[in-house]
């Protein structure tokens, strides 16, 4: 079974001095961590980087040091899926439409994006669209968020809510 922890849109240091507990725990145990942008520091990068390997893209408010070490969008390989890897900032269009743009053509199984600190899991036609929230920018949401990934027959995603 692998296991990937996603989030993103952490904002830190300004809305969070450290990743909160609800994910370390689960990043500890995690085969992949999947960042959606709007990391704000490399320092969330290499926090991250000590549970393991991360893979992620830029976001609207990152800076020339976060764009030179990721790309605006990422195809990664998860066992037999393709998943896709965007922020979803633009003009215009909801923050899920911008996404699904950004990877037309393609051939996609999972879609993850970040941006709008909203978490969603659902599908669009036979792709499974998957936001993870935010663990440090709730917004005015009830519940910090991040979710998880597991794949071993099949896919399984879910959101980890928290105070």
């Amino acid at each position: 079974m692998v296991k990937v922890v996603v989030t993103g849109d952490t904002h830190m240091p300004k809305k969070g001095k450290q990743l909160p507990d609800h994910l370390v725990t689960e990043l500890s145990s995690a085969d992949l961590i999947i960042h959606t942008g709007d990391w704000q520091s490399l320092d969330v990068y290499n926090a991250l980087r000590e549970y393991g390997e991360v893979k992620g893209v830029y976001g609207n408010v990152d800076g020339e040091e976060i764009k030179s070490h990721f790309s605006c969008k990422e195809i990664l390989q998860l066992n037999e899926y393709k998943v896709g890897l965007v922020h979803g900032d633009g003009e215009g269009k909801t923050t899920e439409k911008r996404a699904l743009e950004a990877f037309e053509g393609e051939e996609l199984d999972i879609l993850i994006f970040g941006h709008s600190h909203i978490p969603m899991l659902r599908y669009f036609k036979k792709l499974l669209l998957f936001n993870p929230g935010s663990p440090t920018d709730k917004r005015r949401l009830p519940y910090y968020s991040f979710g998880i990934l597991t794949s071993d027959e099949g896919i399984r995603a879910e959101h980890v809510f928290f105070n």
